[in-house]
């Protein structure tokens, strides 16, 4: 029998707050081409001459905001997570980020050094977007066929309606519901609209209608807006929630991304009475800039300043026991296959 082993995929982090490092991350992680999906020049000339000039700088200043004495919270917390599940696990379990460090050829070597001969790779996102999941696992398979050709790849499907995951999601903000609030905001990570067209294998279904994610279509296997409304479906059913919607956030550019947009949506629910806002982001299953800074800290600050009292970010899976508990489960039945 093959010796086994389990490889974490999360997105990644600048190796510190330092401008410098700052536009190391955003270099690679905005020349992705799944990412910034225009031909190789054009990404060229928009990253290296119209957002690297002046974005570090700015997301150097909010990254130290959130940053901790251990580093990128994302990072810390993605390591607890790896050395709890391989206190639990008999199998080795490595965490790689997709940009930076820990690096996948890193975490590649680690496994094809302690004998691993197939590995289970589980992808920390959720739902199936062609900049997060899709990349993530194309990069993996193209480093394993360079530095570890004997490694047989097995691939986690997303699991945003897996039963463990939603369970773990419904725990996450447990307490969070028993509170008062007036409003529960599902704020998901946004991509462009292009990107469901890119990945509709139909070609002729993602956003061809208002209704096209109630619609049964194949395209829902790799659409990332009906996964995240099928999340939002199952967390309802099982909380039995009632004053809530749905938006979109950390857009980039000016082309048009899934709507609405989350930072629109603060002032707009202020406005329309909303008082006490919960916000939770499923689509993250580690809490980062985007749901630290962007969420808790800019936007509480915009909902306030437009007449809302309080807003509280739920805070995401990080090293909750039912998410270890999906995670482990996820590892076990492969280990036993």
């Amino acid at each position: 029998m093959s010796k086994k082993g389990v490889l974490l995929v999360n997105l990644g982090s600048p190796d510190s707050p330092s401008v410098s490092d700052v536009r190391r991350y955003l270099r690679e992680f905005l020349m992705d081409g799944r990412v910034l999906d225009a031909p190789w020049p054009i990404r060229f000339g928009i990253v290296h001459f119209a957002i690297l000039p002046s974005r570090p700088k700015q997301s150097a200043h909010a990254y130290k905001l959130i940053w901790t004495p251990e580093g990128s919270p994302l990072i810390v917390t993605s390591k607890k997570v790896q050395a709890e599940l391989q206190r639990r696990l008999p199998i080795p379990v490595e965490l790689a980020m997709r940009y930076q460090n820990p690096s996948i050829a890193f975490a590649l070597g680690k496994l094809r050094d302690q004998g691993v001969e197939e590995c289970l790779v589980i992808p920390l996102f959720p739902h199936y977007a062609m900049s997060s999941y899709e990349t993530a696992v194309v990069r993996v398979q193209e480093l394993q066929a360079k530095l570890a050709p004997q490694l047989k790849l097995r691939l986690q499907p997303p699991y945003y309606v897996d039963p463990d995951y939603v369970r773990a999601l419904v725990g996450s903000a447990a307490d969070y519901l028993k509170q008062d609030y007036d409003h529960l905001l599902f704020s998901f990570h946004g991509i462009p609209e292009r990107h469901l067209r890119k990945s509709d294998p139909t070609g002729d279904h993602c956003l061809s209608r208002p209704d096209c994610c109630e619609c049964d279509s194949p395209a829902h296997a790799t659409c990332y807006r009906a996964q995240c409304f099928k999340t939002v479906a199952a967390f309802v059913k099982e909380t039995g929630v009632k004053n809530y919607s749905v938006s979109f956030q950390s857009r980039l550019g000016r082309d048009p991304w899934l709507k609405p947009y989350t930072d629109f949506e603060f002032p707009r629910l202020a406005a329309a009475g909303v008082k006490r806002l919960l916000v939770i982001c499923p689509a993250f299953v580690s809490d980062c800039l985007e749901t630290i800074e962007e969420i808790r800290i800019r936007g509480r600050d915009s909902f306030l300043a437009a007449g809302g009292q309080d807003l509280r970010q739920i805070p995401c899976l990080n090293e909750h026991p039912l998410w270890l508990d999906a995670l482990e489960k996820m590892a076990t039945s492969f280990a036993a296959r």
